[in-house]
């Protein structure tokens, strides 16, 4: 049995009337693929960026491994941000900074490393990696959108993260495309040993790679458990949602 490496306990977020999460619990075991699943505006990416601490929950409790992170300051909060990693929607790319510069920025910023010999070996290592190689002095911009993903995987796994969240990773691309980055999802969990946070729409994907998945509705936690389990589940929204999913795909 894994050991749960983010529980969270009744989370509870609003902005405003809009009550994004209302009462949240998952635990999520180390070294997985754990997908959030469900429609959009149901608070998937809140749900992870409480987590991470980009967001103040309202109520309830969050735990990393045996440390609790709830009520930590934004200084207490800095050092436990060094062991997750966060692939953005968009890449997030930094347009005015090549595609070696963005690699190092982290380890510039966060780690202080200043030697260039050593920066510069990282960063090819890690191209490499990404199946990617001698692209450091490309600008964003010539970059197309399946590069810019997964040169935005590059940049979050830089600093060696524990964990590593996945907002929307296949969004806007081709089916070829996602695969290539479902495909690189598995890898960072198997080959590196990381836990994969994916929050996603592919609902096909997250069925044939995810360990455990969870389905976010109206701020609730509808179900959770194994695609298998899911698959048996008796909630009308998830039956349809995933229905409508697959068939979407037979089209």
């Amino acid at each position: 049995m894994a050991e749960t490496i983010i529980r969270t306990e009744k989370l509870a977020k609003a902005f405003g009337q809009n009550h994004v999460l209302r009462d949240v619990s998952v635990a999520i075991p180390e070294k997985v693929i754990y997908a959030v699943i469900g429609q959009s505006g149901t608070g998937k990416s809140v749900l992870v960026k409480t987590i991470i601490g980009m967001i103040k929950p309202d109520a309830g409790r969050i735990w990393f491994k045996d440390k609790e992170l709830s009520g930590l300051s934004r200084g207490e909060m800095t050092p436990i941000r060094r062991f997750f990693g966060y692939s953005f929607q968009n890449a997030a790319l930094f347009d005015s900074m090549t595609v070696g510069e963005n690699l190092a920025f982290p380890l510039v910023e966060v780690l202080g490393l200043k030697n260039k010999d050593e920066i510069n070996k990282k960063v090819a290592e890690l191209l490499d990696w990404i199946e990617l190689p001698g692209i450091e002095l490309k600008w964003p911009d010539e970059l197309s959108g399946g590069m810019r993903k997964r040169v935005g995987v590059a940049r979050a796994l830089i600093l060696n993260p524990e964990v590593l969240f996945f907002d929307e990773p296949t969004t806007g691309l081709d089916p070829v495309l996602s695969e290539t980055i479902n495909n690189l999802v598995v890898r960072v969990n198997k080959e590196l040993g990381i836990t994969c946070v994916m929050i996603t729409h592919d609902i096909p994907a997250a069925f044939r790679i995810a360990d455990d998945i969870a389905f976010l509705d109206q701020g609730y936690i509808i179900a959770q458990g194994s695609a298998g389990d899911l698959a048996k589940s008796d909630h009308p929204m998830v039956r349809d949602f995933i229905r409508i999913s697959f068939n979407e795909l037979k089209i």
